[in-house]
């Protein structure tokens, strides 16, 4: 009964975080149901059954211009050399979405919204989806683990779960992605795997091909969730235990034929798509991303303050713990462990590994096996459930603080997370505005500056030039960066240290803020080193990105501070980039500093 307590709060917690804390399906272009990934995933629908237009998409523009499910920017599928367009995404989503779109589609206009794919009833279609699927999920990995652990156990593993790990916002907030869907589709494979070995039935064996096809439909690399079926049953690697397994596996080569077949019937579904639009059977959608499997990022992955899994979910630190009690005590550990470390394997290759934990959500029905033998090994002395708990809290309060600052704080910057800045905020609901700059830079001085001392100034009032303007931000004149002049003229003066500190200042407008992070204004210091003739080196260089903190039609003055470093060097260069954005800057009064601490 316990863990069916359990289910219900998890259950009512995640209602609230759909449907009250952030509901996806009331945001517009970025943040809507349908935006970014998820649209990418959804788009052979409208495609398909509103439009009628797979290859040629003329209906794009009309679509991103009214909607702009990833801020304009047609990043759906890729054109190719025929003309057509491929979808960059496999198809597996789009299948499971279509009961949903299918609802949507039929009450749109009756209920007087557009029938186009995208209005208000297609976005709760979507998110209504996924909480569905979540929901359902959930109550099958709790039938599932029942028959491995006790129900105490159960209880305890599925609140940890929801309440301590990232499966909240992709089960409740980003429901739209395809981790969830797959979550569920993993327990289901992982019920009838077992029910397969017990009976050797064929429907469940139709049922694991379907399953085992569905997952590599919608995830190509989730073709490794074969793995579970063929190595279900296997405890130790030993060639007797192999032999074995395989001796077995021969006699039931009939069902496993027909689970085969049920695989590549649904697999089909993608090389019909790629024949039909591209005239071959196999394309590669991806551009130039990929994986990097000689060269993967296992710890950048894992540990990255970026986005790193264990470092944004530590909960799941406790899967890595359970494996040794997993070994001793846990059951199908061959199918199990191998089938999370290929999997993780794969995941910390991709090239794009600031992706984030969001690509082994799918994958904790698996690793929740050895968290649950950590459980029960915990539950066995007093002294082990107090230290367990204390992790527990402090993981579950960081997931509960990480789920809010994706959504509607503003202490995390999915792009520009750094050691520095993260140890900074951690934990905590608010924090300075000056604390901002740590995402570019390593080092922030936020006490009092002693022995304060004015080492270089300009007001660019006696400049002339291409880069002075003369609306000044303080005066009559200000240095400018725009469209058309990118990088500003380089302040060097001669300097050698003399203070543990330098503070370079300016008073900037933006008239009109770039909210690109990558195209913001950035304002730059360099020490470099002059001592040999025709030469210089670089010693150190911090910047800042001028508007991170400021709005249109604003003046502020902001400041970048650089620790000094012990080795030599005799000049400091001070310039303003545009970053190639198109929006103009003013900046006035630069002075350059240095002090102590």
């Amino acid at each position: 009964m316990l863990s069916k307590y359990a289910y219900i709060l998890a259950v009512i917690l995640m209602c609230y975080t759909s449907f009250f804390f952030y509901p996806r399906w009331t945001k517009a272009t970025g943040e809507a149901s349908i935006s970014w990934d998820v649209s990418g995933y959804y788009w052979y629908l409208p495609s398909m059954f509103i439009y009628h237009d797979l290859k040629h998409q003329a209906f794009e523009d009309s679509v991103m211009k009214k909607y702009s499910p990833t801020n304009g920017d047609f990043q759906q599928a890729m054109k190719l050399d025929n003309g057509n367009y491929v979808m960059k995404y496999s198809s597996g989503m789009a299948v499971m979405y279509l009961p949903f779109f299918a609802m949507a589609h039929l009450l749109a206009s009756p209920l007087g919204f557009p029938a186009d794919g995208f209005s208000a009833p297609y976005q709760f279609a979507i998110q209504f989806g996924g909480f569905l699927i979540s929901i359902i999920g959930l109550w099958y990995l709790r039938k599932l683990l029942l028959n491995y652990y006790t129900d105490k156990v159960i209880a305890i593993v599925m609140l940890l779960l929801v309440v301590g790990t990232n499966y909240l916002n992709y089960s409740s907030v980003d429901n739209g992605m395809s981790h969830c869907w797959l979550f569920t589709l993993y327990v289901f494979l992982l019920l009838n795997t077992r029910s397969f070995y017990q009976t050797f039935q064929i429907k469940y064996a139709m049922r694991i091909g379907l399953l085992v096809g569905l997952a590599t439909l919608t995830r190509p690399t989730d073709i490794i969730s074969c793995l579970i079926p063929l190595l279900w049953g296997l405890e130790t690697i030993s060639p007797k235990a192999i032999q074995n397994h395989i001796s077995l596996l021969i006699k039931q080569i009939k069902p496993l034929l027909v689970a085969g077949i049920c695989a590549g019937a649904v697999i089909s579904i993608q090389l019909i798509y790629w024949k039909y639009v591209s005239g071959h059977w196999l394309v590669y959608s991806y551009g130039g991303q990929s994986f990097s499997f000689l060269h993967p990022h296992p710890i950048l992955y894992t540990l990255g303050f970026r986005s790193g899994w264990l470092i944004y979910t530590p909960m799941m630190v406790l899967a890595f713990v359970g494996v040794l009690p997993y070994l001793f005590k846990g059951s199908n550990k061959l199918a199990i462990l191998a089938f999370f470390f290929i999997n993780y394997y794969i995941v910390f290759s991709w090239d794009i590994y600031w992706y984030g934990g969001r690509a082994m959500v799918q994958s904790y029905p698996i690793l929740l096996f050895p968290m649950a033998s950590l459980v029960q090994w915990v539950l066995a002395t007093k002294p082990r459930v107090v230290l367990f708990t204390v992790f527990a809290l402090l993981f579950t309060y960081l997931n509960i603080w990480i789920t809010w600052q994706y959504h509607r704080g503003n202490l995390y910057d999915a792009d520009c997370m750094t050691k520095s800045y993260y140890l900074r905020v951690v934990g905590r609901w608010s924090a300075p505005e000056s604390t901002i700059a740590l995402r570019d830079v390593t080092e922030l001085y936020e006490g009092e500056p002693k022995d304060l001392k004015i080492i270089y100034q300009n007001d660019f009032e006696k400049d002339t030039g291409d880069f002075i303007g003369n609306m000044g931000v303080n005066g009559s004149k200000s240095l400018i960066i725009n469209k058309t002049h990118q990088v500003s003229p380089t302040s060097v003066f001669a300097y050698s240290g003399g203070a543990q500190w330098l503070r370079v200042q300016a008073n900037f407008y933006c008239k009109e803020k770039e909210w690109d992070l990558w195209k913001m204004p950035q304002m730059v210091v360099r020490l470099i080193d002059k001592s040999k003739e025709g030469q210089f080196r670089v010693v150190k260089e911090n910047m800042i990105r001028v508007e991170r903190t400021m709005n249109s039609n604003e003046n502020k003055v902001l400041s970048l501070d650089m620790k000094l470093p012990s080795v030599h060097y005799d000049s400091v260069c001070v310039w303003f980039w545009n970053a190639d954005g198109e929006r103009e800057l003013s900046i006035d009064d630069l002075k350059v500093s240095q002090f102590n601490q």
